[in-house]
């Protein structure tokens, strides 16, 4: 698939799997596919488990689903995003908090393999200033996220807070992420984020990164939320 195209512009709904094994991840996987996902996230934990190889994994199974590689980068962006690129990831993930020069290299490499680069700005003292220059940059895409710790040690917070203001400030997508109901995450494209993302604590729990219900369970709860994404 040519990565040029997947950002059109429509509604994509992405899975986060946000689990710590390829046992759990890819009957996940399977049932969100089936359940109409557009993007398949390997998340931290899973990365941090099983590395590459789920990146790989993925991708080969289901070659029409674009893979998103949350890796946090905070250095070596070049080296980090080439590695989940040449597996076979369309995106990755790098902290707005890292150096300029990691952003720049992700960015180059993405370039170069024909990927994309998501700029994370969770605790970033100036949100909007940061999203501004990862645009600059070049950064394909600014994930509003609220992080696990954070939520659970200031309770009420949410991407939420700052979609607005950064939604104003640059024309590149937008993804909110962390803690959002499943009412709140189907309504963020009308709020100006387009790129939807399912996980904890939603599809998968929060804290335990497990599968977060029964497969009949989940794949009603994902099916529901793609039809609801998608205006169906």
């Amino acid at each position: 698939m040519e990565t040029r195209e997947l950002l059109d512009g429509s509604p994509k709904v992405q899975l986060s799997l946000d689990l710590q094994t390829m046992a759990d991840a890819l009957p996940t996987a399977d049932i969100a596919v089936r359940a109409g996902v557009d993007w398949l996230e390997v998340g931290t934990p899973l990365i941090l488990g099983e590395g590459l190889h789920a990146v790989a994994a993925l991708h080969q199974k289901y070659p029409d689903h674009p893979i998103v590689a949350d890796l946090k980068t905070m250095d070596a962006g070049y080296l980090e995003a080439e590695m989940m690129y040449r597996n076979g990831a369309s995106f990755v993930v790098v902290m707005g908090q890292a150096h300029e020069h990691t952003l720049r290299e992700a960015v180059r490499a993405a370039k170069e393999y024909g990927g994309y680069v998501m700029g994370d700005i969770m605790l970033c003292p100036d949100k909007v200033a940061m999203a501004q220059k990862m645009e600059a940059i070049g950064v394909d895409v600014v994930i509003v996220h609220t992080g696990l710790d954070e939520r659970h040690a200031e309770k009420g917070k949410s991407p939420l807070d700052d979609l607005k203001n950064v939604r104003q400030a640059v024309k590149i997508p937008l993804q909110a992420v962390g803690g959002l109901s499943i009412d709140q995450a189907a309504q963020c494209p009308a709020l100006g984020a387009s790129l939807v993302v399912i996980g904890a604590p939603l599809a998968v729990a929060d804290y335990e990164l497990k599968p977060g219900a029964d497969a009949d369970t989940l794949f009603a709860t994902i099916k529901s939320f793609v039809d609801r994404v998608k205006g169906r």
